[in-house]
């Protein structure tokens, strides 16, 4: 019976352990398998020229912040991709999946959506954590605690290079030259953290993204059902 081996394949792939340290390949779909639900991130702006790709520290990070105690939304997911990969889509994936989750966590449909949105919440939280790190760190925040950023104190520099040359037109030629030094490293360290938040967006964008289409293919599926 095609669709019960790929019912059962789908399920152990899902609850089988991966060995730590180990690479997870993404499975390789079957002939003809229904395409997974597409997962369009929104847009972003003022990503660094070239982003395309998230950095692998932040994929890690988002992996970590989803992380939870398998009873939750996250899991279910992951069962969900995992029961496609085997070849099953549409309803019948979403409710073979909420099946197969709730006869091993005995969670409800309601909790199940419940825990989507605190997963959503999660994120939007540690998002707002990290565009308030950024703020700090480009020195447009003082930070609550701790001395400011590098970058920040590079930009207090730069100011204080601005009004020497200024003041001081004796020392013109040797303060420009601190000035434009000072300046080219403003320039790396912003373009450093502006590509650091942009990878960060990327990673952060396609989890959103990801979660709420499952978590909307979840209600359509499962809730009229």
């Amino acid at each position: 019976m095609p669709l019960f081996d790929s019912l059962t394949k789908g399920v152990k792939d899902f609850f089988l352990e991966e060995e730590p340290g180990a690479a997870s390949a993404p499975p390789a779909s079957p002939p003809n398998a229904p395409a997974p639900p597409a997962t369009l991130a929104p847009p972003l702006a003022g990503l660094a020229t070239g982003m395309t790709q998230p950095e692998q520290r932040h994929l890690d990070h988002i992996a970590q912040v989803m992380a939870g105690d398998g009873h939750d939304f996250g899991a279910f997911a992951k069962m969900v991709k995992s029961l496609a990969a085997s070849g099953l889509g549409g309803p019948l994936l979403y409710q073979t999946a909420f099946n197969a989750f709730a006869a091993v966590t005995d969670q409800d449909l309601p909790n199940l959506l419940a825990s989507a949105d605190a997963l959503n919440q999660k994120l939007a939280d540690d998002r707002a954590r990290v565009q308030e790190r950024h703020r700090e760190k480009m020195g447009d925040t003082a930070p609550l605690q701790g001395k400011p950023s590098a970058l920040a104190q590079l930009r207090h520099q730069e100011a204080q290079l601005q009004a020497e040359v200024a003041a001081l037109g004796q020392q013109l030629a040797d303060k420009s030259q601190q000035l434009q030094e000072t300046q080219q490293q403003v320039q790396q360290e912003s373009a450093k953290a502006t590509a650091a938040l942009a990878s960060y967006e990327l990673a952060h964008a396609a989890a959103v993204a990801e979660l709420q289409a499952h978590q909307q293919a979840t209600k359509n599926f499962l809730l009229n059902h």
